[in-house]
């Protein structure tokens, strides 16, 4: 996923750390002390920004989502085929993982029974935007006769959503991001393409 690479200010800085953290570490298993060594500044410093590490946490996860968020609308604006529109969909989790990262939320998802409420919801929150596009893509596709799945799009969307974010999790444990481009693309087929997708 496409993110600024010149950090403008303090708090960018230390959002930008942290998220790398989380995505390799998890977010347990990093601390100010960590943030503040990356940086080369105090963990004043960072308290100053982000008075708690739940504070730091719903801030990374909002973030992330407006992100994500904006990278499903660059992927509508640049295709008009369902087809076309899930493989950039299955690409943005392929980029995360060559980059050696997990899913930012995918790693959370693992330690949501330990963290605060407010992350629990960020996290919630960035699952139903997933959801929401996907259901709009696969509910059009199947209308336009692109794609077919069997029953409701909303689950046809978990569904992928749950395989791509698994293929991560095998794929980073086995350190070969090939098992994760093969679900991926076993994934899309399984949701039989009906016609192949305009040149584009």
């Amino acid at each position: 996923m496409a993110r600024p690479t010149v950090a403008t200010d303090t708090s960018t800085r230390i959002l930008d750390v942290a998220e790398r953290l989380v995505q390799k570490r998890g977010f347990n298993a990093f601390s100010y002390a960590d943030v503040a060594d990356a940086l080369n500044v105090t963990k004043a410093s960072l308290h100053y920004h982000f008075p708690t590490k739940a504070e730091l946490g719903a801030c990374l996860i909002e973030r992330y989502r407006g992100s994500f968020l904006g990278a499903l609308q660059r992927i509508n604006d640049a295709h008009v085929d369902a087809v076309a529109q899930l493989r950039a969909y299955a690409a943005i989790y392929a980029d995360v993982l060559e980059n050696d990262r997990m899913c930012l939320c995918g790693m959370l998802a693992a330690e949501y029974a330990t963290l605060p409420a407010a992350m629990q919801d960020g996290i919630r929150r960035f699952f139903d935007g997933n959801e929401a596009w996907l259901v709009s893509v696969l509910t059009a596709g199947r209308r336009k006769q692109q794609i077919a799945f069997a029953g409701r799009p909303v689950d046809a969307a978990r569904v992928l959503v749950a395989a791509l974010e698994g293929a991560m999790l095998l794929a980073r444990s086995r350190q070969d991001a090939t098992q994760f481009r093969t679900v991926a693309r076993r994934s899309l087929a399984d949701l039989r393409v009906v016609k192949q997708a305009a040149a584009e």
